[in-house]
């Protein structure tokens, strides 16, 4: 697998010491309790009006929609030809692995972009092939395995679960003995590794994983696993993205034994100097900040679509840092106490759903951020789990 693409244990090696390393949650018994919410399909990342919104603006020919429905269709995803490769395991160790663990990825992403092309554009032979997909996978797959079996089955599975929160709303020949298999594959062979325990692990991880499982909590109207994913959101996001308000160094994720200035300096990529907005990886490269800006917003959208507003409890925080990062990756100089003077800008297109949020939901006003999703668009997809977010979440920019 791609180097590129992968992300390993924290630096702070002797932390994973002592059971500290990958061990799978017990699965709560799912009965009702009195927080419990009324489930609202589709309902993961993208609702039903977003959807409709998106098919409106697409006939209507309006921009930023029409060419960002356009660069979808001629993707090599959206190709009625396109033929899935499933396994029963996907192998997936650090920085290598089988074709399988590529496959997966680019499957579900497959299986997404027909759902939502079928949503855009109504043909039918889209939510076919997005079944013809999903059906192949659940036949098969039975587990995940090696050192990045959270990773992998986060990444595809959060994309497994928005196609088939799209499809299962509104198409009727993907018949229930289907969705019933594909629901069990998601409970049985992706849940435990998304719900495994990372608590010294690059932030990132923890991020995706609660993604994939807040998502498939959500197809399977599982109030226990969504429960558990709003909370486990409120823990990492706090020692993920810093704050001053948090003290004279981060927030340390529960249980990970970083407890000394030098542990977390350490923990964070040397990064020393605490300022509003930094994050625990901004001095390991702004790719791996995207893909936790991007998980998080996609885990505060699909609470929203709930009812539950994670955006509003994090506001300051997430705000702050999408204009820190964007800033950045616009090409601002860093000062020498950031990084060392030294970052790395390979954010992809990871902030469309969040600047929707704030800009258009809330009327606050993130300039860095902004300019970057409108230089970026439109959005295309970063082949994990980030995929089509200016169809779903694009609007006119405020005048």
């Amino acid at each position: 697998m791609n180097a590129s693409k992968r992300v390993g244990f924290a630096v702070v090696g002797a932390l994973l010491a002592g059971g500290l390393l990958l061990a799978a949650c017990a699965v709560p018994d799912g009965r009702p309790g009195a927080d419990d919410v009324v489930f609202r399909h589709p309902g993961v990342v993208v609702s039903h009006g977003q959807l409709r919104q998106a098919k409106r603006m697409v006939a209507a020919g309006r921009e930023p929609w029409l060419s960002a429905y356009r660069a979808v269709l001629g993707s090599r995803y959206a190709s009625l030809d396109y033929t899935p490769h499933p396994a029963d395991v996907v192998p997936c160790p650090f920085n290598s692995g089988p074709q399988s663990c590529l496959d997966e990825r680019q499957d579900a992403i497959a299986a997404y972009t027909h759902a939502l092309l079928w949503s855009v554009n109504g043909g039918t032979a889209h939510a076919r092939k997005a079944v013809q997909i999903m059906d192949a996978w659940s036949a098969v797959m039975k587990q995940h395995r090696e050192d990045n079996a959270g990773l992998q089955a986060a990444w595809s599975g959060s994309s497994w679960a928005r196609a088939a929160e799209i499809v299962h709303a509104g198409y009727p020949d993907w018949d229930e003995p289907r969705v019933t298999r594909f629901k069990e594959m998601l409970r049985k062979a992706y849940l435990p590794a998304v719900r495994a325990q990372v608590p010294a692990f690059n932030g990132n991880w923890e991020l995706a994983m609660t993604d994939a499982a807040v998502s498939i909590a959500v197809f399977l109207e599982d109030q226990a696993v969504f429960r558990e994913s709003l909370e486990r959101f409120r823990a990492r996001v706090p020692a993920y993205f810093y704050l001053r308000t948090d003290g004279p160094r981060p927030t340390a994720p529960p249980s990970a034994a970083i407890e000394t200035a030098a542990q977390v300096k350490e923990y964070w990529f040397g990064q020393g100097t605490y300022v509003d907005g930094v994050a625990q990886e901004t001095c390991r490269n702004l790719m791996h900040v995207g893909y936790a800006l991007a998980a998080s917003a996609h885990i505060a959208e699909t609470a929203w679509h709930q009812g539950v507003d994670l955006y509003g409890e994090q506001s300051a925080r997430l705000r702050t840092a999408l204009e820190f990062h964007a800033k950045y990756q616009l090409g601002a100089p860093p000062p020498p106490w950031l990084c060392g003077g030294k970052l790395e800008r390979t954010m992809g297109p990871d902030l469309e759903v969040a600047l929707h949020h704030y800009e258009t939901r809330t009327g606050a006003k993130l300039p860095y951020t902004r300019a970057l999703v409108e230089k970026t668009r439109p959005a295309g997809t970063d082949e994990l789990f980030v995929a089509w977010e200016t169809v779903s979440h694009g609007e006119v920019p405020p005048a």
